[in-house]
């Protein structure tokens, strides 16, 4: 795992997996140094974020309403849901319980993993997101980066510009 900040102070923290230790540590950190940000030391970011569950459903199974009563049933902690889809959140030594509870009433979830969530969240300037966005998709583009979790919000702006 590695850790630092991108472009406005950003945190950034990235999964890899690696038979290269050397190659990926120098790789992620030209990606830092290109982009503006640098790479820190470990736990130098990971406490601004908690390590949790998260299960993701399709907005088409469930409404809101009937998604939040089950997830509470089941024992997760948090429910955020939009047009898309339907994110459950649940300590991470219950992940396995929830999943279960709610993949008995809705089926089977599009994702359900251990993830990084961060505790708050940047909004950054639309300068700034381009920045982010670059250095997140070549960290992910990296064949070694399994994933990449940051805490910056877009604007609305930005994100009906890159859709398109």
């Amino acid at each position: 795992r590695y850790e630092g900040y991108g472009p406005g102070g950003v945190a950034v923290i990235v999964e890899a997996l690696t038979d290269n230790r050397n190659r990926a540590a120098s790789d992620i950190r030209s990606f830092f140094t290109k982009s503006g940000g640098n790479l820190g030391e470990t736990g130098s970011v990971a406490f601004m974020f908690d390590r949790v569950g998260a299960i993701e459903y399709d907005a088409a199974v469930a409404n809101e309403e009937a998604m939040l009563e089950a997830a509470i049933e089941a024992g997760a902690d948090d429910v955020v849901s939009s047009d898309t889809g339907h994110e459950i959140f649940t300590a991470q030594d219950s992940l396995h319980e929830v999943a279960k509870a709610l993949e008995g009433r809705f089926g089977e979830p599009r994702k359900a993993a251990l993830t990084w969530r961060p505790q708050n969240t940047i909004a950054v300037d639309d300068d700034t997101g381009e920045k982010l966005l670059k250095l997140i998709d070549n960290l992910n583009e990296h064949d070694d980066v399994q994933n990449v979790y940051a805490n910056f919000e877009l604007s609305d702006a930005l994100v009906a510009k890159l859709s398109a």
